[in-house]
């Protein structure tokens, strides 16, 4: 058991449980506020974020920063940003189930060191792995699901919407709703 998320951090910078580990420049744990109310979880690093070691720093990461940004958020006070692997997979493939399953204890330790208030899903592999395998998030993006007393909600990727501009829109709204759902829950504006 890791009392802070800085021990659990460099735990998790020697790891080398499935063979993603053999293919990578950093390890990408996770950034933010220690004390966050809030955790994005993505599906994985990408080539960008692999050389730096850390997540949503490439184009997808602009735009989730200025999403965060819209609502007065930002990584710094009371969002906390990690995936479901912590290892680029190669050519930015989806990563498999396996590396999924044996990442996700790492990910379980920051949920329990972190006690986030709301967890919010960045795209379809974080959504199924942690609110429902059959969630889908043209349909449910932008819902909040009480699980076991932590609220979780599905919105679309950023490089989702990178590729489909489109979507945006229904992506800003899901922000929207995470900002009223925080102040529904006392949590707005963020205590630094």
């Amino acid at each position: 058991m890791y009392e802070s998320i800085e021990a659990l951090s460099a735990a998790c910078a020697g790891c080398d449980r499935c063979r993603l580990a053999s293919g990578r420049t950093n390890l990408v744990f996770g950034v933010g506020d220690p004390k966050a109310d809030v955790l994005f979880v993505g599906e994985g690093p990408g080539y960008q974020e692999d050389q730096q070691g850390e997540p949503f720093v490439g184009p997808s990461g602009q735009l989730l920063d200025k999403y965060l940004a819209a609502i007065d958020l930002d990584r710094e006070h009371g969002v906390y940003i990690a995936n479901i692997v912590k290892c680029r997979p190669p050519q930015n493939r989806d990563p498999q189930p396996d590396e999924q399953d044996i990442c996700l204890q790492w990910l379980r330790e920051q949920v329990r060191v972190l006690r986030p208030k709301v967890i919010v899903c960045l795209g379809r592999i974080a959504a199924q792995k942690l609110i429902d395998p059959e969630f889908r998030v043209t349909r449910q993006h932008g819902q909040f699901i009480d699980k076991k007393g932590t609220l979780m909600m599905g919105t679309f990727h950023p490089a989702a919407l990178l590729r489909n501009p489109p979507q945006k829109a229904d992506a800003f709204d899901d922000f929207l709703a995470l900002r009223d759902k925080l102040k529904e829950l006392g949590l707005y504006p963020l205590s630094e």
